[in-house]
């Protein structure tokens, strides 16, 4: 046993518990699971970086198309092919007449209507140049060459097709009815242009070149052929006659044997086609099933007509039939905007039936026309209504039909509904292109007004028409795969019944030619049926079952159902072409002017903005058509015409209207203080225009529309071109910038303008420029260095502090500062000259000398402390020399003059601050002011380029700028005392001396008049109310300084005076109160403490003023004796210039030319 070897079939690894399939199970589902998630981020990678970001997709940007249409490979011999070789010949021919007719309708539908359709376009009629149209008819001459070609060729099929269905029917009773197949594909082209004016003109122009050949280049002898071939495309194109043309052609040709007029079975038959086909078509105008009947109407009275031409024999019954039907439809569309009028066609074409007929009821006719259209204009909005019910449903059943995946049980069920579904489609797309068509059409036609409401209605169906047309492209993946199991489907069903025939056939054992023909015509299309249905493979078997529907071969319930499965087969197989055509919207070319219109519905109606994409994939329908245009130099220039027309009208109604209400909105919301408008909702209405932000860029031609991007881009433009012209109501568009990124979700942009903030306030250069204004209007605060206005119209004051400045510094740069400086130099100047000559008035100086006499006299009897008193008595004194009408005396102005010296001086010092506050700001990220690296030395010792050593001496000359800046600050105050003080204190500016004996009154009557404005900031007029005028202190101290009188002003003891005399008071009071307390008396009480919160107010005054003018003269460097200055200067050196002098020469004050040349 040991020695024997194990046997293949009990290997170990052969043994399969089926762990093995359920491991590959889960890793097939992994790898699927990684599959599904690996193709969503390449979806989404693909969706971020395509370029058709537009909710409808534009069929014309495919990058894969699915063509579902099949092509033949084989011939027509190799299709038609039995053992019968008559049956084959003569199916055959017809397969072959009837290609050849499909061709040339095909090139005249896509290439010769186009061309005549667009001539004339893409040139507006302001912009017409002299010669302009001989010039496009020159271009159009070779295209009606080649249409002149196609006619000829038109004609000669149509003889040929009669000349082969009058020799089969040459009295032949026995023949095949084979006409039925070939009639139904027989269509006539009919087009009338009338571009005969055009043409003369090209004649008239030829009659100049024949007079002057030289001067063209042109030899004369071939002018005159080229003459003839116009006369002959005039004729034979341009004068409407084509189809009369094509019927009165002789159709007998005796050299041929061939004879068609007399040939009595071939015009019965011809007859009884015309009436088969015509119950056909009539009993499915107008239902919900038509899909062609209408192009098949005009087909037969084309073919009507063709019979009385060639046999001169009238149906009358046939044609009183005809134009019964024109009551329902009066009118048919064969292509864009030309109207096919039936009654019109018959009646002109076969005059003799028409004399047959009373004149009443053709205009009855006629009448009906105006009934239609009525009807129609005022059933749209509930076709639309309906429509958007039907269209809706189906667009939900296609998607849940085609989102589950076969079921293989019921396959054949699932397969029928899908096909019923694609047909629905197809059946309501054709009804809303007919509606539309037919409306727009003869309304134009006809030339009635249209309404709005039929406009809207009309493009609502239009946006229907692209939504099916849109359905079937999204999921055109599973409609493919759909259509080959359909049209299999199809073909089996019909193979079931032709097998049946044919057995039946079979199943008879006589024999005839005739049953021979038909058993043949069943084999050929049994064969056709076994492969692909392509076109010629579907004619194939129309031709066969023509012959093969003989001798009752199959049963009425039979042949009915074949029929039926046969059509299906023919539009399934032409499912996209067929979806194409009927959603086919470019003939909205002829009727643009409706587009304002519905621009102006889509505005109101933003709630369902999103339709625009439909539209504007309608109004792109017409630009394979132009492509066709012949009259221009390039299609390029009609386009181009087009699609600017479009983008105008685009902009006009919607666009710039949208910017324009979201810019109003955002301006009342942000103003809603003002009460501007009313908004309230209720009575306005609302209209939420954020919808329009919500769509994707509309795409038209190679062009994307951003709606969002360019709402914001127009805020964006707006804002910053109104900020820079106002730079202060930058705040304002910063907060409009924020509601319209709130309300409406746009990502507005940055204006980084120069950085102009709330802080800024009046700007440093216009209080430059009107310093003279600004000192008299605000007001200065020494402690808090602030500004605030005296009085405003408005309900709020402006301020101005030291950040205001900084960023007005920043605005403008530090070299403003020096400017400002010099600016008030010359403000201060003109001041002083004032100052000077009030200090000179006799009244004044006489006064003063008076004081001081007094005052050196008593001063040792007053504790060296100048009396309160005889400051009292000289404001009081003044007064008596006269007051201005607002009741202000000399000495309210001369205190008004200081305060604003005092202000200008209160500017400089905030100039000085803020200046240092921008410089710390700018400095801060270097390091170590005192050590400085110099950049330009170290990318010299590193060799770098030229342009990098000129950037590095920029960055050090910017450095060395602030460092500077920061330091040097303090200089200014020094600058202004050393350019007056010279001229202040010298021998001539005497009367200047006693200034210090006026500060005094000065000081009583900037107190009275300090504690009236504040006392009526509690009043209701607050006309003249303040609560701070700190700029008289800083005059008083900078004018002391320049005549370096702080130690006389100091030797009055005047605050000190002030403080004695108030407290003696206070006290005088509240002993007298003690004493009248026991009296009781409520009144005298009420009084006393009056008194005594009055005191105590003035003396509050007093000391405030006190620390102001103590504060203000540290920044004179008041520590500083005027013998230590007079030291200081003559080490430095410094000479300083007269700057007062009067013109008769007497000392009267500055003299403005010496004091600017210091």
């Amino acid at each position: 046993m040991a020695g024997e070897t194990i046997a293949p079939d009990w290997e170990f690894d052969r043994f399969d518990d089926g762990s093995q399939k359920i491991h590959t199970e889960v890793q097939l589902k992994n790898y699927a699971k990684f599959l599904e998630e690996y193709t969503s981020q390449l979806k989404g990678i693909e969706d971020a970086l395509d370029e058709s970001i537009g909710d409808v997709w534009d069929f014309t940007l495919d990058p894969i198309a699915l063509k579902l249409v099949p092509r033949e490979q084989s011939s027509l011999l190799e299709l038609i092919k039995t053992d019968n070789k008559v049956l084959n010949k003569v199916i055959t021919v017809y397969a072959a007449l009837c290609s050849e007719v499909k061709k040339l309708k095909y090139e005249a539908e896509t290439k010769f209507y186009n061309g005549l359709l667009y001539y004339g376009e893409g040139v507006s009629d302001t912009s017409v140049v002299e010669g302009e149209s001989q010039i496009q008819m020159g271009r159009f001459i070779s295209f009606l060459q080649e249409l002149s070609c196609f006619v000829s060729r038109c004609f000669e099929v149509v003889v040929n097709i009669v000349h082969q269905l009058a020799a089969l029917y040459n009295n032949n009773k026995g023949s095949a009815k084979i006409i039925e197949s070939s009639g139904v594909h027989f269509q006539v082209i009919y087009i009338a242009f009338s571009i005969n004016e055009v043409i003369g003109l090209f004649l008239r122009l030829l009659k100049s070149v024949h007079h002057n050949p030289g001067k063209f280049s042109i030899r004369e002898e071939k002018l005159k052929p080229f003459e003839k071939l116009l006369l002959k495309l005039e004729g034979q194109l341009l004068d409407g006659m084509i189809l009369q043309a094509c019927v009165e052609q002789r159709f007998d040709d005796p050299a041929e044997g061939v004879s068609v007029a007399k040939n009595s079975a071939f015009a019965e038959e011809f007859a009884f086609n015309i009436r088969t086909i015509f119950t056909n078509v009539e009993s499915k105008i107008g239902e919900p099933s038509e899909i062609d009947q209408r192009d098949k109407y005009a087909g037969v009275c084309s073919l009507f007509v063709l019979h009385f031409y060639i046999f001169r024999t009238v149906d009358k019954k046939l044609y009183k039939s005809l134009l019964d039907v024109c009551k329902k439809v009066p009118a048919v569309t064969l292509t864009a905007n030309i109207l096919w009028f039936p009654d019109n066609f018959l009646s002109t074409k076969v005059q003799a039936a028409a004399k047959m007929l009373d004149k009443k009821s053709l205009q009855a006719i006629k009448a009906q026309r105006d009934t239609y259209l009525l009807h129609k204009s005022q059933a749209l909005t509930k076709d639309v209504q309906s429509y958007y019910v039907f269209v809706t449903s189906w667009m939900m059943k296609m998607e849940a039909i085609l989102s589950r995946g076969h079921r293989s049980e019921k396959l054949a069920e699932d397969l029928n509904g899908r096909c019923n579904i694609f047909l629905q489609g197809i059946l309501y797309a054709y009804s809303i292109s007919t509606i539309i068509k037919t409306t727009m059409n003869m309304y134009m036609s006809m030339q009635r007004p249209m309404t709005k409401t039929s406009v809207k209605a009309l493009c609502r169906l239009v946006e229907l028409l692209k939504a099916v047309e849109h359905t079937f492209h999204r999921r055109s993946m599973v409609v493919a795969d759909s259509v080959s199991h359909i049209t299999q489907q199809l073909q089996s069903q019909a193979l079931n019944a032709i097998g049946t025939a044919k057995r039946r056939v079979i199943s008879d054992k006589k024999y005839s030619e005739q049953r021979l023909d038909v058993l043949s015509s069943l084999v050929l299309a049994e064969n056709a049926l076994n492969g692909p249905s392509t076109r010629e493979r579907r004619l194939a078997i129309s031709l066969a079952l023509s012959v093969g529907t003989q001798m009752k071969t199959f049963k009425d319930e039979e042949l009915l159902p074949l029929q039926l499965v046969l059509k299906k087969l023919d539009l399934m197989s032409e499912l996209k072409e067929r979806v194409r055509l009927q959603c086919d919207c470019s003939f909205l070319y002829w009727h643009r002017a409706v587009f304002p219109i519905y621009l102006d519905d889509v505005y109101d109606n933003a709630v369902d903005s999103a339709r625009l994409h439909y539209m504007f994939t309608a109004l792109r329908d017409c630009v394979p058509c132009m492509l066709h245009a012949k009259h221009v130099e390039s299609c390029d220039q009609l386009l181009e015409c087009y699609h600017e027309e479009i983008m105008d009208v685009f902009h006009e109604h919607l666009l710039d209207k949208l910017c324009k209400d979201i810019e109003k909105d955002l301006r009342l919301s942000v103003h809603t203080h003002l009460k501007l408008d009313d908004r309230n909702p209720f009575k306005v209405g609302l209209k939420d225009l954020a919808h329009f932000f919500s769509l994707k860029p509309v795409r038209f031609f190679n062009r994307f529309v951003d709606i969002k991007a360019y709402v914001t881009h127009y805020l964006d433009q707006t804002f910053y071109n109104l900020t820079t012209v106002a730079l202060h109501d930058w705040a304002t568009y910063s907060e409009m910038r924020n509601l319209a990124s709130q309300r409406y979700g746009l990502s507005m942009t940055e204006a980084h303008l120069p950085s102009q903030t709330l802080e800024q306030g009046l700007d440093v250069l216009e209080i430059m420029r009107n310093i003279h204004v600004f000192v008299s209007r605000y007001l200065y605060n020494l402690n808090n260095q602030i500004f605030i206005e005296k009085a405003s119209n408005n309900k709020h004051l402006n301020t101005i502090n030291i950040r205001h400045i900084a960023n007005s510094i920043r605005t403008h740069g530090t070299g403003i500062m020096n400017t400002t400086v010099n600016f008030t130099y010359q403000f201060l100047r003109k001041k002083f000259y004032i100052f000077s000559q009030f200090m000179y008035d006799e009244h004044i100086k006489s006064r003063l000398i008076k004081d001081i006499r007094f005052y050196r006299e008593t001063k040792d009897e007053s504790d060296q402390k100048y009396p309160f008193d005889r400051a009292e008595k000289f404001n009081r004194g003044i007064r008596k020399l006269g007051i201005t009408p607002d009741g202000q005396s000399y000495l309210d102005q001369f205190r008004q003059l200081i305060s604003q010296i005092g202000n200008a001086m209160g500017y400089v010092r905030m100039i000085r601050s803020g200046g240092l506050h921008c410089c710390s700001s700018a400095i801060r990220f270097v390091p170590d002011l005192e050590d400085i690296v110099n950049f330009e030395e170290m990318v010299k010792e590193e060799g770098l380029s030229e342009e990098t050593q000129k950037a590095a001496s920029v960055l050090d000359a910017v450095l060395g700028d602030l460092t500077s800046n920061s330091a040097e600050g303090t200089e200014y105050f020094k600058k202004l005392v050393g350019v007056f003080a010279p001229e202040f204190r010298s021998a001539k500016n005497m009367h200047l001396r006693n200034f210090y004996m006026i500060v005094p009154p000065l000081a009583v009557n900037f107190v009275e008049h300090s504690i009236g404005c504040k006392e009526k900031l509690n009043k209701k007029n607050k006309s003249g109310a303040a609560f701070t005028d700190d700029g008289f202190a800083m005059g008083v101290a900078y004018i002391l300084k320049l005549l370096d009188q702080y130690l006389e002003f100091d030797s009055l003891h005047w605050f000190q005076a002030v403080r004695d005399k108030y407290i003696k008071e206070m006290n005088a009071v509240v002993k007298e109160q003690s004493v009248q307390a026991t009296s009781q008396d409520e009144k005298l009480l009420q009084t006393m403490n009056l008194t005594q919160k009055r005191l105590e107010i003035y003396l509050q005054e007093f000391e405030l003023l006190h620390f102001s003018l103590s504060s203000a003269r540290i920044f004179f460097r008041a520590d500083k004796t005027a013998a230590e200055e007079i030291q200081e200067k003559r080490d430095r050196g410094e000479g300083v210039n007269k700057a007062f002098s009067s013109a008769d020469g007497s000392s009267v004050g500055p003299n403005p030319t010496e004091a600017a040349a210091k």
